[in-house]
């Protein structure tokens, strides 16, 4: 760290630990089967997704400009990952910032389960 600080370098951490990412890195790429699934800086995209846990609904219920990353349903109750750019809309719903591993965890599974490689920003 003191070597960076000085001399303004970047380094490229790979790792399974992301608890020990979080603490040191500015920048994320997110990569499942060698393919980007998220990618920007690490505080921006903590800032952009967040959890909502609301009554049963469908995806397509929520407000237009999020975009939703993972649900889970039960029988009363829904819990979304969702990605916003701007502020989180008012809603009938407790929200909360996801922390960088439940982020990572959240893209590495989509990946898994679609299939589909994302670009950068998020899109397919």
């Amino acid at each position: 760290m003191e070597s960076v600080a000085d001399n303004d370098t970047s380094v490229i951490l790979s790792s399974h630990l992301v608890s020990d990412l979080e603490r040191v890195c500015d920048y994320l790429v997110v990569l499942v089967a060698s393919r980007v699934q998220l990618a920007g800086e690490t505080e921006d995209l903590l800032a952009q997704h967040h959890r909502l846990v609301c009554t049963r609904r469908s995806d397509t219920d929520l407000p237009a400009g999020l975009e939703v990353i993972w649900a889970e349903h039960t029988g009363r109750q829904s819990t979304f990952i969702v990605r916003s750019a701007a502020d989180l809309p008012a809603g009938d719903w407790s929200a909360e910032r996801v922390d960088l591993e439940d982020l990572v965890l959240t893209y590495m599974e989509r990946a898994a389960t679609t299939g589909s490689a994302m670009t950068a920003g998020g899109a397919r």
